[in-house]
């Protein structure tokens, strides 16, 4: 039995970390380095244009890379975007490295802090899927990294690839572990990973 529970706080906090570590990303905003920047006028909508080719999900962060001499990035009301308005900004940044964690799902709403760049269409909206849209959709291309950043990690595994694995694993603990115990924790799998993690060292 002390074998077991060996084996048992060795396997659990690595599959801890196998959800934890597929998380989050970041996403350099444009695709490209100084994307946050007034756009040409042949390509007025390009930021948005990358923003609806590009899948968020809660958790990932966007990089914002610009000069903070002459910008700025002001998170909006869906109003003040439209108004291009920087007067009441939820939040408002002024590094030249600005990065923003996407913490909840729905639209987020981004213009530049100049009323005349904003209205030049120097502004953003980025919609983030839930993660039951998310884990419903096939892997996000593989986000574009700058010089200092870390890269995103390439999409190699999608949502249900990921649960797929995992439940591998939990089955393979049969061997180890009465079926009764699995199968009660089959239908946790989709909870909180820290409440799935902390399940499994209490019924281990």
């Amino acid at each position: 039995m002390a074998s077991v529970r060996v084996v048992t706080f060795l396997f659990v906090p690595l599959l801890f970390l196998l959800f934890t570590s597929s998380e989050c990303r970041e996403i350099l905003v444009g695709g490209k380095h100084d994307s946050w920047r007034l756009p040409s006028s042949h390509d007025n909508d390009s930021l948005n244009q990358w923003a609806r080719r590009t899948r968020f999900k809660v958790g990932d962060v966007l990089v914002f890379q610009y000069d903070s001499k002459i910008d700025s990035v002001l998170e909006v009301t869906k109003r003040d975007y439209q108004l291009c308005n920087p007067s009441n900004p939820i939040l408002e940044y002024k590094e030249n490295l600005t990065k923003i964690e996407l913490d909840h799902s729905g639209p987020f709403y981004f213009i530049s802090g100049s009323v005349k760049r904003c209205k030049k269409a120097q502004r953003m909206v980025v919609d983030v899927l839930s993660q039951d849209h998310w884990a419903a959709l096939a892997p996000a291309p593989v986000p574009i990294s700058g010089p200092g950043l870390a890269p995103a990690p390439a999409p190699h595994a999608g949502a249900n690839e990921l649960e797929s694995g995992v439940l591998a694993l939990l089955v393979g603990l049969g061997t180890l572990y009465d079926q009764d115990v699995l199968i009660d924790l089959m239908p946790k799998f989709k909870k909180n990973n820290y409440d799935m993690y902390t399940n499994l060292l209490g019924r281990l």
